[in-house]
């Protein structure tokens, strides 16, 4: 394939890679921000993605954010292309504030009153639940015996605070998201525009300047007047 990479990633590559891109996170945002600008789309469907995006980014559904952000854009009529970008709104600098600020105020909210959860824990907690989840999978078509009461303490400890308490600050987020990018894109959109129409006038410019000269030379070739 043509936009194939000639030597491929190894695992630990790809890793590193998520946690810290190529050129840093600041080129990487560019990058994306970039890509929001020059989506085809009017500039409100675009900051809606945007705001569906960013608001997903505040919930515990760690694998389905792609998912969860394209569904939600479909139903606000917004570009879903734009929602997926805007998940990267959710990244290794901004989770550890992300998660443990939605666990306690989750927790605040539920009136369960859990001290603060360290982002680690958080992220081992989570794959823990996972492997579980696939444990018991597994465990239906064999005769192992299935295990959900560390599953129920991860639902009620972390996951139901998490997802209650990442509602408020998602929306405000996504809130402020969309109204700073709609002016932003609408702008780069518009200049995008005049840009084009300024450069189809100057190539009309020139052919017509290169008629002209034909028509000239061939009029003195032709010992016109």
């Amino acid at each position: 394939m043509v936009f194939r990479r000639r030597n491929k990633r190894t695992w630990t590559e790809r890793i590193k890679a998520i946690v810290y891109p190529q050129g840093g996170w600041l080129r990487a945002g560019t990058y994306v921000w970039h890509r929001l600008t020059r989506l085809p789309d009017p500039p409100h469907r675009i900051a809606r993605g945007i705001f569906a995006g960013v608001f997903i980014s505040f919930t515990p559904l760690f694998g389905l954010h792609f998912f969860a952000s394209a569904l939600m854009a479909f139903l606000m009529r917004g570009n879903m292309v734009a929602a997926i970008f805007a998940t990267f709104f959710g990244n290794p600098i901004t989770f550890p504030i992300i998660a443990v600020s939605s666990v306690q105020l989750g927790h605040w909210i539920l009136g369960t009153g859990v001290d603060a959860v360290p982002a680690r824990l958080i992220l081992s907690a989570f794959a823990n639940a996972s492997g579980e989840i696939w444990t018991n999978f597994v465990a239906m078509f064999t005769d192992s015996p299935t295990q959900w009461g560390q599953l129920r303490h991860f639902y009620y400890g972390l996951f139901k605070p998490y997802l209650v308490g990442g509602i408020a600050p998602g929306l405000v987020a996504a809130t402020v998201c969309y109204y700073v990018s709609l002016p932003i894109i609408l702008g780069y959109q518009k200049l995008r525009q005049k840009r084009r129409r300024d450069r189809a006038e100057s190539l009309r410019e020139r052919a017509a300047a290169r008629l002209r000269g034909r028509n000239q030379a061939d009029d003195g070739a032709s010992g016109g007047p």
